[in-house]
């Protein structure tokens, strides 16, 4: 059985790597097989998604000393704290003695103390007090809990459960040049919403970073301000990918933000995925994070964050905003677990992309896959 399953893996990587060297004209999708086989979905996540950094939330969801979130990547439960010394850490999420986790979703709090047998540990994850155990061993060296590499960028924090992975933020300069008169890092958050939807991964990251379903799948919603025929793909790198979803003459304004903005940056929405699974609506006044976290191949969790620049938009506008973000990702989640249950298909397509405005993303996407399935020489970024 297992050479059966490795045997398959390789000829789906066969696969992988003809589609990922397609010249962009010629880009075809994956088969279904990618959305749908368990097997693949664990050589992914074993591979490589276990590996890249990934995107937990923002940074001013932990503004003070002890406030914290709790969240997870794979089988991680984690903990996202600021220290008394102002530095955001990636703890683990459990007990040193028996694995109880130590927090649930998010507060404040000076230290954290097990529920099971009442060891305690302080905002860095130094062990303080372990009861009756002085007898044991049991020192702050030996069991505070262990923390995983963390980097804040753009206000974003990031993960990697690989010790030994390289920097993030080196990576990232196309990116920034991208966002760079947003003032993204200064946005502050104004909601985080966490759900469950049931679809593989790679489907909710194509159908954000693609433009050529908005006017069908969102008439009403999206369509008024970004039709799919005035999107323009954009720039991206080894790192990213990303397009403009561009206003058309007749939408109101969205908010002047930033003042170093330009009039065409005004009016549009930049959206981009940091690969692998951080998909992101930027614009003038609003902020739209999606932080993708695999559970299983058909199965994922989406903890997304909604942040503005200042104090331009009323609470009522950011409410509103809120209720059409909620009914879009309805929408969308509608058609990804309606087309994940039909991707099982023997006759799942594997048609032509459109073109290059509308889907070309998704060709970035896919050559991304291709590298990190067949490691080879990093291509130069692109406009």
């Amino acid at each position: 059985m297992a050479a059966a399953i490795c045997a398959g893996i390789e000829a789906m990587n066969n696969t992988l790597r003809a589609v990922a060297a397609l010249p962009e004209h010629d880009a075809q999708c994956l088969p279904g097989g990618f959305y749908t086989d368990p097997d693949y979905f664990r050589y992914e996540v074993e591979t490589f998604l276990s590996r890249e950094w990934h995107c937990l939330g923002r940074a001013d969801e932990v503004p003070n000393p002890g406030d914290y979130f709790t969240t997870r990547l794979f089988d991680e439960p984690l903990l996202v704290v600021r220290g008394d010394d102002g530095r955001i850490r990636v703890l683990t999420n459990l007990c040193r003695h028996r694995g109880m986790p130590l927090a649930e979703n998010s507060g404040s709090t000076r230290r954290f103390v097990c529920s099971y047998h009442a060891w305690s540990y302080g905002r860095a994850g130094e062990l303080i007090n372990a009861p009756r155990m002085r007898d044991k061993g049991v020192t702050e060296e030996t069991c505070s809990l262990p923390s995983f590499r963390s980097e804040i960028w753009n206000g974003f924090i990031y993960a990697n459960l690989d010790h030994g992975a390289g920097p993030l933020s080196p990576r990232l300069g196309q990116l920034e040049k991208l966002l760079g008169n947003y003032g993204t890092a200064g946005m502050r958050i104004v909601r985080t919403f966490e759900e469950e939807w049931r679809t593989n991964w790679k489907c909710l990251v194509e159908n954000f970073m693609e433009a050529y379903h908005l006017s069908v799948v969102h008439p009403e919603t999206l369509h008024p301000y970004t039709p799919t025929g005035l999107s323009r793909k954009s720039m991206s790198d080894d790192a990213f990918t990303s397009y403009c979803a561009n206003y058309p003459d007749t939408a109101t304004s969205r908010g002047m933000g930033a003042p170093d903005l330009s009039e065409e940056e005004r009016r549009r929405s930049t959206l981009f995925c940091l690969f692998p699974t951080q998909i992101v609506s930027q614009a003038a006044t609003l902020l739209v994070s999606l932080s993708i976290q695999p559970m299983t191949v058909d199965r994922i969790r989406v903890r997304w964050t909604m942040s503005t620049y200042g104090d331009e938009l009323t609470q009522d506008e950011l409410e509103s905003r809120i209720s059409l973000w909620h009914e879009v990702n309805r929408e969308d989640r509608e058609k990804l677990e309606k087309m994940q249950r039909a991707l099982s298909s023997r006759y799942a397509p594997s048609g032509p992309l459109a073109p290059r405005d509308y889907e070309g993303t998704i060709w970035d996407f896919y050559r991304y896959l291709g590298r990190r399935s067949f490691p080879g020489p990093s291509r130069s970024a692109s406009a």
